[in-house]
This record gives structure tokens, sequence and C-alpha cells, in this order.
């Protein structure tokens, strides 16, 4: 029963047009980016590079461009994109009347709420896939295969890696970039629950990422920064370090953990306290 409910929350979120917004947009996005690069030819990494002892034509690769497309678009769209359907997923419904319909037969409000926060966790997984994807296409277009240079300067990250080094650590950033896209979604989600519009719980969602986005940014503020969700949805960087930090991605994960049950937890109270069926 459980599956097929996912199932038909399924359909109905990929039946909606506004759901591939997100796609096309970061189609748009990483194309227009690989395509700038190309016209630059790697002008700001050159001097970089060969300062170290490093000759820009292997490393002016896919590889390299789909990193630098990367780079500010999982902290910038990808959160628009997966609060955007967070905030949808039980606002939405309560506003065009069809939850009153769903209550009405005998499922409980917490098992609802897992679905559809199962629904958009499919989502979120389908949307960095894409991300990944895309990235690594878009970039092929405009560059050869070759290895993989990588300058994170927040992150104090200057790592050099051959094709088949730099593809596996792209693969697991992509992996790794999903507990970003659930915590995020887990954020708006929890705020969908209360009862607000749509578009509202995605503002509270965006809104709040964004000021812990800035204090975590604030040099003044940079011995506190384990204490900010921003240090722990970018684990996604580490692994481009030249030795993955596992400590690190493990105690941030467990945070984001915490903090997506902490998130459905208080989502589902607020929800039970509703009355939605007057």
């Amino acid at each position: 029963m459980f599956f097929a409910q996912l199932k038909n929350e399924l359909w109905k979120l990929f039946g909606k047009k506004r759901t591939y917004i997100g796609f096309i947009m970061l189609l748009l996005a990483e194309n227009g980016v690989s395509f700038a690069l190309y016209k630059t030819h790697f002008s700001l990494q050159k001097r970089l590079l060969e300062n170290n002892g490093y000759a820009l034509d292997a490393y002016a690769s896919a590889l390299t461009a789909a990193f630098i497309v990367l780079a500010p678009i999982a902290p910038l769209l990808l959160p628009l994109y997966v609060a955007l359907i967070g905030g949808d997923l039980v606002a939405k419904e309560a506003e065009d009347g069809t939850l009153r319909m769903m209550l009405c037969r005998p499922v409980s409000r917490v098992r609802l709420l897992v679905v559809k926060w199962c629904a958009g966790a499919v989502f979120s997984i389908v949307l960095v896939i894409a991300l990944g994807i895309l990235g690594i296409l878009c970039a092929r277009i405009w560059f050869p295969w070759g290895g993989m240079f990588v300058l994170e300067p927040e992150d104090h990250v200057f790592s050099v890696f051959t094709a088949s080094e730099g593809f596996y650590r792209y693969s697991l950033a992509t992996i790794f970039m999903l507990a970003e896209a659930f915590s995020i979604m887990g954020v708006a989600f929890m705020f969908s629950c209360f009862n607000v519009k749509p578009a509202a719980a995605t503002v509270l969602a965006l809104s709040l990422l964004l000021m812990d986005f800035i204090c975590f940014h604030i040099p003044y503020f940079q011995d506190y920064q384990p204490w900010f969700f921003t240090y722990h949805t970018r684990v996604w960087v580490c692994m481009f370090w030249e030795h993955i930090p596992w400590w690190r991605v493990g105690s941030s994960l467990i945070v984001l953990a915490g903090l997506n049950l902490t998130f459905l937890v208080i989502g589902c109270a607020a929800f039970q306290v509703r009355d939605i069926k007057s």
C-alpha cells in the first residue's frame, strides 16, 4: 500500500509542468557557462596551473569545466528548485482542497506526510543526477576529455587528477550532493506543513538558507562554521580534496540526518494539529 501511494504521489508530482522548470534551467545554465569557459580558454586558471608546474592543455578538459560549472550551481540554483518542490508538496494540495479528500480515507496524517516526503526525495535524486550528467555532457560538447583541475578557494582546495580519478571524484561529489538536496527539500517541506501558502513555504525556506549562507561567509564567524547548515551541505566539495576527509563527511552526514528527522517531526507535529477537514 505504501508503494502504491508513493507511485500516485510521483505521478502527481511529475505530471505538473512546473516540476520540469529546474531541469530546463539547469540545462541552460550549464551549457551557457560551459560555452563561456570555452570562449575564455580558462584564462583565470592558466597562470595558476603554470606557476605550479602543470600544463594548461592537459587540464583544460570537460571534467575541469564540469566542476567549474557545478561549483556555483550547487549552492545557488539547486536549493531553489528543490525548495520549490518541497514547499509545494503539502501546501499546494491544501490550497487546492485535495488534502481534505485524501484525509477522508483511512490513512494517518503521518503516513501521508512520509509518502509525500519520499516523493520529494525521489525528485531530489532525479534532479541531482540530472545536474551531474548534464554538467559532464554540456562540458564535453566544448572541451576534450582529459585530466581534472579543481580550485575552490572557499574550502582551500587545489587538486589535480587524472581523467579516471577525476571522473570518480566527480561521481562521488554528485552522490554526496544528495545530502544537500534532501536537507533543503526537508526545510521547505517542514514549512509546507504549516498553514501557509506554497509560495510562502518556499520563501521561508530560502530565506532561512540564505541567512545561514550569509553568516557562514562572514569572516568573523569563521571559528563557528561547523555550527552552520551550509558547512554540512557542502560535504560534496570534500570529494575533491587530495585526501578525502571521511571523518568530516561522516560527521556532516550524521548532522544532516538528524536535522532532516527534526524537520520531518516538526512538520508532522504542525500538520497534526491543523484543521483541514472542516
